[in-house]
This record gives C-alpha cells, structure tokens and sequence, in this order.
C-alpha cells in the first residue's frame, strides 16, 4: 500500500467557502469597501477628525524642542589605579622616578582626568587635563602635585 501524500492544492477541495463563512465574503476588496484609504471620497477629509484623515497616527506633527548637547567624554582614572599601576607604568618606562618623586604624564597614557577614590602613599607628581578636588588635596596631602594641562 502506497501513503497518498496530500498537498496543499487539495486541501479545500469540495468546501463552496474555503473556510472564509458566507459565500459572500471574502470575495475581493469590495468586500471592505475597497482597498487601503479608497471609498472614503464621499465622506470627505475635512469631515473627518485630523486623527482619522492621517491614520488614526496623533498627535500629528513636531511637538516642542529638543536641545541635544554631546558631552566630550573623558577618560577617568582613579588615585588607586595610579597607585596600583606605579610599578607596572616603571617597568615599562612610561613613567619616571626622580629620588622618591614620580612623574606622570596622563595624557601619554590615554586619560583625561583624575578622581579621588583609593589612598596615596607615594609621593606623585601628575599632569593631566582635569582633577577632581578631592583627588587634588589627595595628591597635595601625599606630598605630590597636581599639574593642570591646557
């Protein structure tokens, strides 16, 4: 015995309705009183709310204003970091050691500003871009610098 395979051409073979209801619909666009926004002629755009004539879209139209300012990034790092990185900074020549100072150039090394989480117990001499305050007195108070780059 051969499975008869049944494809989708057979499927509503025999039904007058194919599974639409009434004989009468389903039958074209006049169904629906035509296709998209066609058969609203008599009725007239202006009769019709400002909503309805656009597509039922509200409220139409730009509404208000919006400033968009791009803030220029800065590339942060904290005292700790810098602590923690010191040795690391010397090994690689990035930094230099003059008796018990340090000297770092931030800008050298990809940052922008200094912030003042984590303790100093080097003395270190900074230039960067920008410092927080308490990154500043953090670095003043350690017996370092803090040098502002134009």
């Amino acid at each position: 015995m051969s499975m008869m395979i049944r494809k989708g051409k057979k499927r509503q073979r025999g039904s007058r309705t194919h599974g639409w209801g009434a004989g009468k619909k389903h039958r074209g666009a006049g169904n629906r009183g035509g296709r998209g926004n066609a058969g609203s002629g008599k009725r007239g755009a202006q009769k019709k709310t400002k909503y309805l004539a656009h597509g039922g879209k509200s409220p139409l139209g730009k509404h208000g204003f919006q400033i968009t300012r791009q803030r220029a990034s800065l590339n942060t790092i904290n005292v700790r970091q810098i602590e923690t990185n010191l040795d690391s900074w010397l090994k690689e020549k990035k930094i230099k050691k003059e008796k018990e100072v340090f000297t770092i150039n931030l800008k050298t090394l990809g940052y922008d500003k200094v912030l003042g989480v984590g303790k100093l117990t080097h003395k270190i001499k900074v230039t960067a871009k920008a410092f927080s305050k308490s990154a500043e007195e953090k670095l003043k108070s350690a017996g370092g610098e803090a040098i502002k780059e134009a």
